[in-house]
């Protein structure tokens, strides 16, 4: 008897070739990515164990098992594989509980490529759920199991909210639920939901970024009187490993940019020995490598005014790399400014995590705009503890902190958006200028390392109406995305042999084809430009001339 299958959105369960931005692919348009080559980029596929579970899990997906774990035997909570749930959805089965992170293909880079193609929006990503909600749905046909959607991709449904019943799905939670998963899952198979403990509704935010609450009975959240999240102490470690060795090491963000909700979210620091307990687990399941998560590294208990704190980042990644089996390990999230502010703690933690030639350092960093104006407007913390004016511009922080990564062996995966409360055509090009200085910069000869993802902010009644027009972006707008597939191109050209994993003809097919998709999308972009009469050779070449430093042999001249 499994009273308890959990389940993982499929887009989350492949490994993309472990080629740095591949796991970006289920965002695609299904129109113009074929299924032979999705799903040749999309392998290798996590393993099933011999019952039929995943032999690795989500992050996420680990959590919520080992919180009920705490409450609950074994034999009651199984991680399925989506090719085996037929093992485990029984006449007995009281809850499926599904993780996912962008089921129906509306978040802000699914969005990106809905914007740049118009028309009607089938995403990679929104057809897997869909297959996949189908099958539970037919195995738990005339059972007494309840369907449970979580997750990120849970607000997405407070958006298209006639999705939820047209996909029969019973409860959508909303928010983090460490501390009472157990009471979820149990008050949910009994049908008998305690109003004290969970409010029938969701939370969202208004223009301010204050809460408010929607009552809505497909939908639970902590009840109001409870605390709305987690203590340290509530969180559990996992107890089977994740996929690609991930693990947290700190929840909430602070630096307060005004469109992310992260922000919002409390401080709350693992312990060394939380972190080490959770490698441990991914190590004895086969991983040799810690990819740390959280939404601002370099926030890791950090001092007044968010400065680095130096002592605790070299102790963090100095215990993590002194775990047996461990031989690298990345952040996955942090800001520009500090390696543009403290290069010196940069060339340190490099040195610790042996980041060189074949082991670059990989990490997302939202870079927003090239627009000092939307900088200070929207993002004035960004820069903490340098400041927009006293410390350089907007465009000269970023390039500083370019520099020291593209020096230290660090790569930055940019997000860039379109589309910002009081954005001007002016905006967009400043960030098309940063874009092409950046991407027209070395250090020590050797080209600056970045990519750059466009995103959309797209309004909540494109969203609704399901269906865009072709000509969505404005000029400047397209001008960003144009820049950014460029720069992209440029280096599938350069990098894609030198990353892409495994061996021999596997290892050239994956090479080459990101080199293809990498032209193949320039391509396509630039012919959407063209047809709009966007001119090409402006954007090209646009604040290249205003980059008045390209090449540079010591870094401590910018200083």
């Amino acid at each position: 008897m499994t009273k308890y299958v959990i389940v993982s959105d499929n887009s989350l369960i492949a490994e993309y070739r472990r080629f740095p931005l591949l796991s970006f692919l289920p965002a695609a348009p299904t129109k113009y990515i074929p299924s032979a080559i999705y799903n040749f980029l999309k392998k290798p596929y996590v393993p099933a164990t011999p019952n039929g579970e995943l032999k690795y899990a989500p992050y996420a997906v680990r959590k919520i098992e080992a919180a009920l774990l705490r409450e609950f035997d074994k034999k009651d909570v199984a991680v399925a594989h989506p090719d085996y749930l037929e093992k485990f959805i029984k006449d007995d089965t009281e809850v499926i509980a599904v993780s996912t992170m962008d089921p129906l293909g509306l978040s802000p880079l699914t969005m990106s490529y809905y914007a740049l193609f118009g028309g009607v929006n089938e995403a990679w990503v929104k057809r897997e759920w869909v297959e996949l909600i189908e099958k539970i749905n037919k195995l738990r046909s005339g059972k007494k199991a309840k369907l449970l959607v979580g997750g990120p991709g849970a607000l997405e449904f407070t958006m298209l909210r006639e999705e939820v019943d047209k996909e029969n799905i019973d409860y959508i939670y909303f928010g983090e639920a460490d501390d009472i998963i157990p009471e979820l899952f149990r008050e949910i198979g009994q049908d008998n939901i305690d109003t004290n403990l969970f409010f029938k509704g969701y939370f969202s935010y208004d223009e301010h970024m204050h809460r408010f609450y929607k009552k809505d009975d497909k939908f639970l959240t902590k009840g109001l009187l409870q605390r709305t999240f987690p203590r340290l102490d509530d969180i559990p470690t996992i107890v089977n490993p994740s996929i690609a060795g991930l693990v947290e090491v700190m929840r909430g963000c602070g630096i307060g940019c005004d469109f992310c909700e992260v922000t919002l979210r409390p401080l709350r620091y693992y312990s060394l020995e939380m972190i080490r307990k959770e490698i441990e687990v991914n190590v004895r399941g086969g991983y040799n490598n810690a990819w740390l998560h959280s939404d601002e590294i370099f926030g890791y208990k950090h001092g007044p005014n968010f400065e680095p704190n130096e002592e605790a980042l070299t102790e963090l990644f100095s215990m993590v790399m002194s775990i047996p089996g461990v031989v690298r390990t990345n952040p996955t999230h942090g800001r520009i400014s500090i390696p543009a502010g403290f290069p010196e703690l940069i060339e340190k933690l490099s040195k610790i995590i042996k980041s060189g030639p074949d082991n670059w350092i990989g990490i997302q960093t939202g870079l927003e705009t090239g627009s000092e104006e939307l900088a200070k407007k929207h993002m004035p913390n960004k820069t903490l503890p340098l400041k927009i004016g006293v410390d350089g511009s907007w465009a000269e922080i970023v390039w500083r902190g370019v520099a020291t990564e593209t020096k230290n062996y660090w790569r930055s995966a940019f997000t860039v958006q379109v589309g910002q409360a009081g954005e001007t055509p002016e905006d967009n090009w400043a960030t098309v200028a940063l874009i092409n200085q950046l991407s027209n910069s070395y250090i020590d000869n050797r080209p600056f390392e970045f990519t750059v993802t466009p995103m959309v902010n797209m309004p909540m009644g494109m969203i609704r109406a399901k269906e865009i027009p072709k000509d969505f972006l404005r000029d400047d707008q397209l001008a960003v995305y144009y820049a950014s597939y460029r720069h992209l191109a440029k280096m599938a050209l350069r990098d894609a042999m030198h990353d892409a994993k495994g061996k021999g003809p596997s290892k050239l097919a994956t090479a080459e084809m990101i080199r293809v998709g990498g032209r193949l999308m320039l391509w396509v972009v630039e012919k959407i430009a063209k047809h709009r009469g966007l001119d090409i050779e402006k954007v090209k070449n646009y604040g290249i001339k205003e980059n008045k430093i390209t090449n540079i042999s010591e870094l401590r001249n910018l200083n």
